[in-house]
């Protein structure tokens, strides 16, 4: 991953450059104007979240399911997760989007009528924004429609606007498309020999207050961009970009801190018994367990008393239930699952949502969940002995990285052998 200044004033009207230095303490929820979100001499630094509820291209794309969990939750983990902002945001005029929002722990700001419309302008919108919450020195305006943003691309850019003090800074991705123009003669390169182009990829704009409100724009003044790998650059905009960017989330999407998990259980309906039962999860480490009662209370006493005698605790439980009587066990699973019709208690609390339509379906669609997020886990754990893959920052190859933590012990040891050896020769 790389990052690198622009020429500053490249992109609109420029302001005069200033580091981010700490503003005039004032008393504690206090501010000029209106009520202060933060205290504290660091400059405020809110994420923001742009999901109006009249989209043309998909209906309601900003909480459609990709991959289990509506489309904003992709951005809004990764938000969060990075730790760098001091508050997170949604602007919407829906109620649904402002409930997702809220569930995955972003504020929200109920926008106007005027700034709700296809005509209205990203820009035009945050400034209503900033009208309505002030205090707020820094917006990182993050699209809904790139879900293969992770924490550490938003760490580094805001790392960049604190410490190498830019008004604004965006995020590119490298290209290799020749464009064309209708000329006598075209000296047209290898592929290999060119850096190709970059281009805007929609995914982070982040600018000063100051900018914003006085050149109203969110590139201007001392601009840097951001260079993004083309596999985390998803964008979403017509129905054809769906089934690609779920392919893409599966593979290079965020998906939070995850646990072992050793063990699944599901709650469902009697009348599955004969055809759920039998199905397993691809991975042998994990045992799958089915439940099958509609008393609350007997359901509640099996599968407490199965944990008793088969777990440790729930910390590396995934759990499937789609009713009021599964609600109790959800909230302790550290997976919680349900089928895309299950009541809306168990659907607010699931981490994910089945998209089948099918319970029998829906089973093995989370156990194929589970069994994806144990791979990734076990990409990331060097205890493992996988090859992980990293990238040259300088130019963006992979390299293999063998991290066996015996194969560096073996390393080590053959390394004083070889020393000994060499004593004793002298």
């Amino acid at each position: 991953m790389e990052s690198k200044p622009g020429k500053e004033g490249e992109q609109g009207p420029a302001s005069p450059s200033r580091q981010l230095r700490p503003r005039s303490r004032r008393p504690q929820g206090q501010v000029a104007g209106g009520p202060r979100l933060c205290s504290g001499d660091s400059p405020h630094i809110a994420a923001l979240v742009l999901a109006r509820g009249g989209s043309k291209g998909i209906p309601l794309k900003n909480i459609k399911l990709l991959y289990g969990r509506p489309l904003l939750a992709w951005v809004l983990r990764a938000a969060a997760e990075c730790g760098q902002f001091d508050s997170i945001w949604v602007s919407t005029d829906h109620d649904e989007i402002a409930n997702a929002a809220i569930k995955y722990g972003a504020r929200v700001h109920r926008r106007g009528e005027k700034v709700s419309s296809d005509s209205t302008s990203s820009v035009d919108t945050i400034l209503e924004f900033l009208e309505h919450n002030e205090g707020i020195d820094v917006v990182c305006h993050i699209q809904c429609t790139s879900p293969c943003l992770h924490p550490h691309h938003l760490t580094e850019v805001v790392r960049m606007m604190k410490e190498e003090g830019y008004d604004s800074v965006f995020s590119v991705v490298r290209r290799h498309q020749f464009r064309w123009k209708e000329v006598p003669k075209a000296k047209r390169p290898r592929r290999q020999d060119w850096r190709g182009e970059l281009y805007e990829n929609g995914s982070i704009y982040m600018a000063t207050t100051e900018l914003i409100k006085n050149s109203g724009c969110l590139q201007g003044g001392k601009i840097a961009y951001y260079e993004m790998q083309p596999e985390y650059s998803v964008d979403i905009d017509v129905d054809i970009d769906w089934p690609i960017a779920e392919q893409r989330v599966k593979k290079y999407g965020y998906f939070g801190k995850l646990n072992q998990v050793n063990h699944v259980l599901f709650s469902l309906d009697t009348h599955l018994k004969c055809k759920c039962q039998n199905s397993k999860i691809n991975n042998d480490n994990i045992q799958v367990k089915f439940f099958f009662d509609s008393d609350q209370k007997r359901k509640e006493q099996s599968v407490e008393k199965w944990m008793k005698e088969n777990c440790k605790g729930w910390e590396n439980v995934a759990y499937f239930g789609n009713d009021d009587s599964d609600l109790k066990l959800l909230k302790k699973a550290c997976i919680r699952g349900a089928s895309h019709d299950a009541g809306p208690k168990a659907l607010e609390m699931a981490d994910y949502i089945c998209g089948t339509g099918d319970r029998v379906h829906d089973v093995d669609e989370f156990l194929d969940y589970v069994a994806l997020l144990m791979e990734k886990l076990k990409a990331e754990d060097p205890s493992e002995g996988n090859a992980s893959e990293c990238r040259d920052p300088n130019g963006g190859k992979h390299l293999k990285m063998k991290t066996l933590k015996r194969g560096v012990e073996e390393t080590k040891k053959e390394m004083l052998e070889k020393v000994q050896k060499g004593k004793k020769k002298k």
